[in-house]
């Protein structure tokens, strides 16, 4: 099907903001397609190349494609974006465009955030694709691929002195397509299409996301179809980060193909062969459950500190007066922030929540507002896979969060690194509370606590 006009652009709600979508297409499966960096819906459209790869998602699906929060024609809202806001995007997205379940295509660093979706909302995931993306957005020992932060800095003031210019263009076709790189049309197209689609600032504000994102200990909890796509050269992400993408996701399929274009459809070839590996393996799989009983949660425990001693010393009759506006108090708080109270452990409660941030927002309101009622409470609180039961759940998040319980002190709420990674660029502060051994844990875990939220 050719398009002689792009498809029109709606708005859907995620929060307080509008995330510009485009829905095309009439093929028997649903498709979103999460972007990279810096988009523009209509720019991509005015690219021979990249309306060659638009057009063929859309003779096999019903695609549904959207700007960031912050770029393109989106909400220019400032600030970092955390990757909690932008799963939620693809979220909001899916439900404008009348997807109860997608095929889910992230490219570049739309990977991480299709990553958390697809942990998050197994049962509207039909299967995953993961092109040129990354698990961990910045070196580290036992990740040497990426950047180093020191690399990423200098990126950050380069970004910032040359925004805008020839200098820009060419650099970021030198990275991302550079077969194009002598082509001036292309050149230019690159350059308009950056401009267009966000700001230096924005610019920054998503690389800075991106470097200290960390979903490596989420691998493991997909249990959708997944497909990893990675060029053998490509000069934005080493292949390698591809291959340590499928080789931690259970039953993952790794495709490698030769090329160095990160913008592979610069290669009618190379294009019309990922596109033909896509629509096998979307068509091929079978429609997710309506229900999974594996899924990415947010795990918080909270507990009464003192509470033998506070119950001894006031009686059973005011104690249990006590504990029932206890209990009212952190009921009122998980309802608030949109959370799911799993138990009561008698002095203290389970629940369970989609966001990392709501959790803390609700921990937070809980420790301070049991200062009212004259007790301490102490929180603890972990991002990890929840197995679903009839009337409980089970799995190492809840064993996780349970012993970093442990570790808090009166008044604290403490959560683990993936916690504090995942919701980076929020406006919740953190202390460094450094490695705990955990019991019944392997390994020492870095924990952090948080010292306020605006």
């Amino acid at each position: 099907m050719e398009y002689s006009d792009e498809p029109e652009v709606r708005y859907a709600k995620s929060g307080d903001i509008h995330i510009a979508y485009e829905v095309y297409g009439n093929g028997p499966v649903n498709l979103v397609l999460t972007p990279g960096s810096i988009s523009h819906l209509n720019y991509y459209w005015k690219e021979a190349s990249t309306r060659r790869w638009l057009e063929g998602l859309g003779r096999f699906a019903r695609v549904a494609r959207f700007d960031k929060r912050g770029t393109g024609l989106s909400d220019r809202e400032g600030g970092i974006p955390t990757y909690e806001e932008r799963m939620e995007d693809i979220r909001a997205v899916m439900d404008a465009a009348g997807f109860d379940e997608a095929v889910l295509v992230g490219f570049s660093d739309g990977v991480p955030m299709s990553i958390l979706f697809a942990a998050s909302y197994p049962s509207r995931t039909r299967c995953l694709v993961l092109y040129g993306g990354f698990a961990k957005g910045s070196w580290a020992p036992d990740y040497p691929w990426a950047a180093t932060k020191e690399q990423m800095e200098q990126s950050f003031e380069r970004t910032e002195r040359t925004w805008g210019t020839k200098e820009a263009a060419e650099r970021r076709v030198s990275i991302l397509a550079p077969s194009r790189l002598g082509d001036a049309a292309y050149i230019h197209w690159m350059g308009e299409n950056r401009r267009m689609g966000g700001s230096p600032g924005a610019a920054i504000a998503l690389a800075k996301a991106e470097m200290n994102i960390d979903v490596r200990s989420i691998l493991p909890t997909i249990h959708v179809p997944t497909l990893v796509i990675h060029l053998t050269d490509d000069k934005v992400c080493s292949v390698e980060e591809g291959r340590y993408i499928a080789a931690h996701i259970p039953g993952a399929r790794m495709l490698e193909l030769p090329g160095r274009d990160h913008m592979f459809c610069v290669d009618a070839q190379l294009t019309d062969r990922i596109l033909g590996e896509i629509q096998k393996f979307a068509t091929g799989v079978e429609p997710p459950p309506t229900r999974s009983d594996r899924m990415l949660a947010t795990v918080l425990f909270t507990d009464i500190v003192g509470s033998t001693r506070r119950a001894a010393e006031l009686g059973d009759s005011k104690w249990q007066a006590l504990l029932a506006q206890h209990d009212s108090m952190v009921r009122n708080n998980v309802e608030r922030f949109s959370g799911s109270v799993i138990k009561s452990t008698g002095d203290g409660f389970l629940a369970t929540f989609e966001g990392p941030s709501r959790a803390i927002g609700c921990a937070w309101s809980v420790t301070r507002s049991a200062g009212e009622l004259d007790i301490e409470v102490r929180a603890g609180i972990h991002t990890g896979e929840c197995i679903l039961g009839s009337t409980d759940i089970s799995g190492i998040a809840i064993h996780m969060a349970s012993r970093i319980l442990d570790e808090a002190l009166p008044g604290e709420v403490l959560v683990s690194s993936t916690v504090r990674d995942l919701v980076y660029g929020s406006r919740i502060s953190f202390n460094d509370r450094g490695e705990h051994e955990l019991k019944g844990i392997e390994d020492k875990r870095h924990l952090f606590s948080v010292t306020s939220i605006d």
